[in-house]
């Protein structure tokens, strides 16, 4: 049985974004995976704390389950701080072919070692203007939030990726799961017809006793074997539980924490079906029950 399109996101994912901003090149890495809430870790260069609400805010709104970690990593191009003094250029040049023309075969001066001469190259002044400075620190905190977006959706985009293949997944292990219970149902009558065996023979014991038997301890007797043997109440269970998986499945919002709710009462009635098999194909039916129902936990674990 298929639900059809599923919508169920997993908390595993991998995203990255770069851009340039003027002189600054940046890039984010956003890494997901497994967690029981939402905890995001920011690895921010120093002196871009001030982002951190506002991301921390953009994320919040996108994903609601899952250990995230974001890094962001910058790189400025250096701008030219120095300049040649064309004087003392000059000056250099007019004394080096001096100097060569008094020396006989002397090779002319070579420029690299002419810049190489003491206050050729010289420091420009700073005069950095500070509105500017602030400007172009404002524009890069915009570019920086709007490649993090960028980067949230194609993370997303990762995640609801990585559900489809989940899904596929747990639709299969529910299909194995529904045909064990209906394997168990088929299993249901011999397991009656057996348990009325075991109960004629034990009402058979008791009678042969030498002590007459207590009618109420009678009464016990029966009530206790035929509670232990009906597993039909644990059979209907399961297949309640097998219709809400498929309607978790069914569902758009995030539905990792109420499917492993779910798991722990998946679980609880295959114990119980084992626990009270009287004959060996139906505990190799409740056994390879628990199987499916732990693989399908530890897949649900993934989803968001």
């Amino acid at each position: 049985m298929s639900t059809g399109v599923t919508t169920i996101a997993s908390m595993t994912g991998f995203a990255r974004t770069a851009g340039t901003y003027h002189a600054t090149t940046y890039a984010w890495e956003l890494r997901s995976v497994n967690g029981k809430g939402f905890d995001l870790k920011l690895r921010l260069p120093p002196g871009f704390d001030a982002l951190e609400p506002a991301l921390r805010e953009a994320a919040g709104r996108r994903l609601k389950r899952g250990n995230i970690s974001v890094a962001l990593t910058l790189k400025r191009e250096s701008i030219a701080s120095t300049m040649i003094d064309e004087a003392m250029l000059d000056l250099y040049l007019a004394r080096a072919l001096d100097l060569a023309r008094r020396i006989p075969n002397a090779p002319p001066p070579q420029p690299e070692a002419l810049l190489a001469l003491p206050g050729v190259i010289r420091p420009i002044a700073d005069t950095t203007d500070p509105d500017a400075d602030e400007d172009e620190q404002a524009g890069l905190a915009t570019a920086l939030a709007a490649s993090f977006e960028a980067g949230l959706a194609d993370l997303v985009i990762a995640r609801n990726a990585e559900g489809d293949r989940l899904a596929t997944v747990i639709e299969a292990l529910l299909t194995r799961i529904d045909s064990q219970v209906k394997a168990a149902w088929a299993r249901a009558e011999e397991q009656t017809l057996q348990h009325r065996a075991r109960l004629e023979a034990a009402l058979a014991a008791l009678l042969a006793e030498s002590n007459p038997v207590a009618p109420d301890r009678l009464a016990q007797e029966i009530a206790l074997l035929a509670t232990r043997s009906d597993i039909r109440e644990e059979l209907d269970r399961l297949d309640a539980h097998l219709a809400a998986a498929r309607a978790l499945l069914a569902e758009s919002a995030p539905i990792g924490r109420r499917f492993d709710f779910l798991m722990q009462e998946f679980n609880r009635e295959a114990n119980t079906l084992c626990s009270k098999s009287t004959s060996l194909p139906l505990t190799a039916i409740g056994l390879d029950l628990k199987a499916a129902i732990e693989q399908l936990r530890e897949q649900v674990q993934n989803i968001e």
